[in-house]
């Protein structure tokens, strides 16, 4: 919830702390309810509530609920003091002032309200010294009556503050802006009767405060702030309806942050008779959309309308580790990375990495990710921030030189935990047990929670990290197959495929190649995947790698058999069935009998493709493969129903669904369970078909997709 719109609000008294002298009215930072004489009045001291406030209904009801009266509570202890923390432009006074209105409104505070703006991140901060001189001004205390030592002003303030709570007279005191807890911990009051309202841009944990976190507003708040600011302006602005795929957009382009969305809205009011598409185009080609977010004029509290300082004092207080953990986090390659990513990235140990990270999010520049179980710590940096520091990175040579070693080092420590997760995935008996991971599980469970950075991160394939990139993508490939990834296998394998052919090494080449083409096929694409299977049989080929030019085969034959050319994917099946037996790898060989098997079925040739699989089969047991165990039972015993072999098949089916069940497979499962349920049926077994069918739609929901799915895996 935000304020959107410039708004004269009542005019107040305000006093300058940084003069010799108070004289008021004039403007200043502090502001208060002019009194010239000693004796105690409500005090009314808050500036104009926010205007065109909405979104945030959560974070104001929690807030509402720290400053309820403790008569009017319903827990016990409350507190005294609340801080409302967020990065910069998050929108923390609006909501401060909001709730403040809200209370007084209620008559929760018949002593009256107290505002100071501290002005925490201004080149010369007011320090508690000068606030409590103001606030015994606003207590009723006249110059005569000031006492000139700083512990007697102190001792004075809260005897005031003692006074009107045994008169049963709570006062609000909201501390906006504060930076640091020594500007605000000599204010707080000594009565738990009074509330203490603070906004900071830290997190202020050595205060025994409540806090109360801003993130980005949710993406149909953010739409609605935006709408709201236009209409009260023009109620009749009817860009919102008219456009509402490009506020969604600009939304989205504001970070969804409530300042830029505050600053996109004034822009728009500056430009009633232009679409709001024009503004998205010109967002979206700015090199820094952090300072393209500027507008001219202030806000209803004298606030400029302008991003980038903003970001540029936040960024300013850090040292120089915490900046240059924060570039190194803005580079990382989405939003989201963990404490290991972060500590190779910026070449530290996890537990100075973890401690430069603790300082980010004290500051709000970034936040933690709520982990799952046995996973790591994770980070998120708001895209806003990442934007305004990597554009400081690359505007910097001597910074851009160290953000591209940053990721150099994220790449290889990328590469080596793929490679070991994918040995994991291809562990088969008799193999030596791979390290690093303890099992399929914990290498699945990594490569989950990273597949976003890792496809990203295969992709930075410029002349630098193209090595890199393509020993990444050629690791991870069997996990997206694994995961039906299919389209981040495609988006992978295109520009790996690309990045191999300027190395000049073939042999990667091909491999991506062979690997862009499975991953086309199970994205139904076959057609676009005979090219670079072609390519990849020529190019192993060329090098004389005949267990790759087989690999090549096996899949061309799968794409030629899905665009109805079945006789010549059963020729390459066969060559590539041969090739495996006479170079004496037994688990390819069995891989081609199977894909051999789906081809002769397509052709009508039941009883062969039958033998196909059961051959495989007998492969798959003799090399301990249990997925391609599992995959090639439930081929045999869709072949075998189409026999009429129904309690033949029913048999095969069970036995595959206990093998995918073991590797979390539950696309595969559900797949098998309605083939199964279908052989049930067939066998006069209503019953147990029907428990079937109920457990595949129950594995497929687990997968995200539908129970529909019947036949051989690709």
């Amino acid at each position: 919830m935000e304020e959107t719109a410039p708004n004269g609000g009542e005019h107040h008294d305000h006093i300058d702390l940084r003069g010799s002298e108070f004289r008021g009215p004039v403007t200043g930072k502090v502001v208060i309810n002019h009194c010239h004489c000693p004796v105690l009045t409500a005090l009314s001291a808050l500036p104009a509530a926010p205007a065109g406030f909405t979104g945030r209904r959560t974070e104001l009801t929690r807030l509402l609920d720290v400053l309820c009266p403790a008569d009017s509570r319903t827990t016990p202890n409350p507190a005294v003091i609340c801080a409302v923390t967020g990065l910069g432009g998050m929108g923390k006074t609006a909501l401060a002032l909001d709730a403040a209105h809200t209370a007084c409104a209620r008559k929760w505070f018949p002593g009256g309200t107290l505002f100071i703006d501290l002005g925490g991140y201004d080149d010369t901060p007011v320090t508690a010294d000068q606030a409590v001189t103001s606030l015994l001004h606003a207590l009723g205390v006249g110059h005569v009556q000031l006492p000139s030592d700083d512990v007697d002003q102190y001792a004075l303030y809260r005897s005031r503050l003692a006074n009107l709570a045994d008169q049963d007279q709570p006062v609000l005191l909201l501390l906006d802006n504060a930076s640091t807890s020594e500007q605000v911990s000599p204010l707080l009051p000594g009565s738990d009767r009074h509330r203490v309202l603070i906004t900071s841009r830290e997190r202020l944990d050595s205060l025994p405060a409540r806090q109360l976190a801003l993130e980005a507003l949710s993406p149909d708040n953010a739409v609605s702030l935006i709408a709201t600011a236009l209409r009260l302006r023009d109620p009749d602005d009817d860009r919102p309806s008219r456009e509402a795929g490009a506020v969604r957009d600009l939304a989205q382009l504001c970070g969804h942050l409530p300042l830029g969305l505050q600053i996109a809205a004034a822009l728009l009011r500056r430009r009633p008779n232009r679409p709001i598409a024009s503004l998205v185009d010109e967002l979206r080609t700015a090199t820094d959309t952090t300072r393209a977010l500027v507008s001219e004029g202030v806000d209803q509290y004298s606030r400029s309308l302008a991003l980038a300082p903003v970001f540029d004092v936040s960024f300013g207080r850090l040292g120089a580790d915490q900046a240059g953990m924060l570039r190194a986090v803005a580079l990382a390659p989405s939003t989201e990375i963990s404490t290991d990513a972060a500590a190779a990235m910026a070449g530290l140990s996890p537990a100075m990495a973890l401690r430069l990270l603790d300082d980010l999010v004290h500051a709000h520049l970034i936040t933690e990710v709520e982990a799952s179980t046995g996973t790591t710590e994770r980070w998120r940096i708001h895209d806003l921030v990442r934007g305004y520091t990597a554009t400081l990175t690359a505007d910097d040579p001597a910074l851009a030189e160290e953000g591209a070693l940053a990721r150099e080092r994220l790449l290889s420590h990328y590469s080596r935990l793929a490679e070991a997760a994918d040995r994991q995935l291809r562990f088969l008996q008799g193999d030596p047990v791979p390290e690093v991971f303890a099992g399929r599980a914990a290498a699945l469970a990594w490569l989950d929670a990273e597949r976003v950075n890792l496809v990203a991160a295969a992709q930075w394939t410029d002349d630098r990290y193209a090595p890199a990139a393509v020993r990444l993508a050629l690791s991870v490939a069997e996990f997206l197959r694994w995961r039906r990834f299919f389209d981040d296998g495609i988006a992978v394998g295109r520009a790996a495929r690309d990045a191999a052919h300027r190395l000049e090494d073939p042999h990667s080449e091909a491999t991506v190649c062979n690997n862009l083409g499975g991953a086309l096929l199970r994205a139904e694409r076959a057609d676009e995947a005979i090219e670079p299977l072609t390519r990849a049989a020529g190019l192993f080929d060329s090098i004389g790698d005949r267990t790759g030019e087989g690999m090549a085969w096996n899949n061309l034959g799968l794409a030629l058999r899905r665009t109805d050319q079945v006789e010549e994917a059963i020729n390459n099946h066969v060559r590539a069935r041969d090739r495996f037996h006479t170079t004496g790898d037994l688990h390819l060989e069995g891989r081609a009998w199977h894909n051999l098997g789906l081809s002769l079925d397509t052709a009508g040739r039941t009883d062969q493709a039958i033998d196909a699989f059961a051959r495989a089969c007998e492969i798959h047991r003799a090399t301990g493969d249990r997925v391609l165990h599992g995959d090639s039972l439930n081929s045999l015993g869709w072949a075998l129903h189409a026999a009429g072999r129904a309690e033949e098949a029913i048999a095969a089916y069970h036995d595959a669904v206990k093998i995918r069940q073991e590797y979390d497979n539950w696309y595969a499962t559900g797949q098998t369970l309605n083939n199964l349920a279908l052989a049930l049926k067939t066998a006069n077994r209503p019953d147990d078909a029907a428990k079937a069918r109920a457990e595949a739609v129950n594995a497929s929901a687990r997968a995200g997709t539908t129970a529909e799915v019947y036949g051989h895996l690709h």
